[in-house]
């Protein structure tokens, strides 16, 4: 009898040591590219969600109850993003950390506005996602690709002094999106002229017919709306050709993936991207915590993949749970400390206090200029 009274109380301590939380938990899902050549863009953030949960857990949850995340691979392809949209509603998420790419992100947004799901994407860039007023139940923690493409055809013919500028897209909403844009300011500018227009096919492995037209038109710079694998491919072969245009991309090309795959001829490529927001003291700590746990520095809008989930976190807090028009107003009228600074949302979704700046490739390195 003693024995058992013993084990019992072994149990019962044990049982006192670990966090007591719900019965239930606040689900929360993160959608975007786990695999697949887009997986650099959405690996980051789920690994921030993942790893920001974890520490909420681990001091005893949320409103006394555990945090789960649900990962869910989308590739970047729309036709996937609705079946991963579908289940992460039929799994019980209130809030969705996603998508990551743009076209993505409108196909899943109907389906979680329909349930009443908040989705906050760390990248979608793409302007009516907010702007249309379409998607109420939006929100991002990056800017627009109306500000990207502006500051791109500002930077191109200001500091760049180029006069004729060869703009390619990659045909979907986020590329042709920051390609319309940068086309529509340099227009207005009147200081340089669009020479060339031109989407091309994501995924071709031969773009010398693009290459011998931007030649053709004697382009001095070319901006190119889309991702990595795309630009990587069209920098080595306007190098091969010796077309000694500038090229500058929007943040779908500045990452380690462009690095690895474009080698030395990433050299002097420039690139629009979030600003540097490494002096925020959650920054500080979100990377420390980050290479303290995966031993390397954080990839591509893991800052932005972390702001998002800590809004979502704060949120639910000043919600006091997850109902939708609780969530709604905490998200709009409450200011948060987060990984890309003090940021709230405005009436569309946009977040506050946030913005891009141009990089270039040196010595193998993204450099903020």
């Amino acid at each position: 009898m003693r024995h058992v009274k013993l084990i019992f109380a072994a149990l019962l301590a044990a049982t006192l040591a670990v966090p007591a939380f719900a019965a239930d938990t606040f689900k929360i899902g993160v959608a975007g590219p786990h695999t697949g050549d887009l997986a650099p863009y959405g690996i980051p953030t789920k690994e921030a969600a993942m790893m920001l949960a974890e520490q909420v857990n681990a001091a005893g949850g949320l409103l006394g109850k555990k945090v789960e995340v649900i990962p869910m691979d989308d590739q970047c392809k729309p036709e996937i993003a609705t079946n991963a949209a579908t289940k992460l509603v039929s799994e019980g998420a209130r809030i969705v950390i996603g998508h990551v790419c743009s076209g993505a992100t409108k196909a899943a947004l109907g389906i979680y506005k329909e349930a009443k799901v908040i989705a906050i994407s760390p990248s979608a860039t793409n302007p009516p996602l907010t702007q249309s007023g379409d998607y109420p139940n939006f929100y991002r923690t990056i800017a627009s690709d109306d500000m990207q493409g502006k500051l791109a055809a500002d930077f191109v013919t200001g500091k760049l002094g180029a006069k004729r500028i060869a703009i390619i897209h990659d045909k979907g909403d986020y590329g042709k999106g920051f390609a319309d844009f940068a086309k529509k300011f340099i227009e207005e500018g009147g200081k340089a002229e669009v020479v060339m227009y031109e989407g091309i096919t994501p995924g071709a492995m031969d773009y010398s017919a693009v290459i011998q037209k931007v030649r053709r038109v004697k382009a001095d710079a070319v901006i190119f709306g889309g991702y990595h694998p795309e630009a990587s491919k069209l920098v080595a072969q306007l190098k091969k050709k010796r077309v000694k245009a500038a090229f500058v991309g929007p943040d779908g090309i500045k990452g380690d993936g462009f690095l690895e795959i474009a080698g030395k001829k990433a050299e002097g490529v420039y690139a629009t991207g979030p600003m540097d927001v490494t002096k925020y003291e959650e920054n500080k700590k979100a990377r420390a915590a980050y290479v303290k746990k995966y031993g390397k520095e954080p990839g591509t809008f893991f800052d932005q993949g972390y702001a998002a989930m800590q809004a979502a976190l704060a949120a639910i807090k000043a919600a006091g749970g997850t109902d939708y028009a609780a969530l709604e107003k905490a998200l709009r009228n409450n200011y948060v400390d987060t990984a890309v600074g003090r940021i709230k949302f405005d009436a569309k979704g946009d977040a506050e206090g946030v913005g891009f700046s141009v990089y270039q490739v040196q010595n193998g390195k993204f450099v903020e200029l």
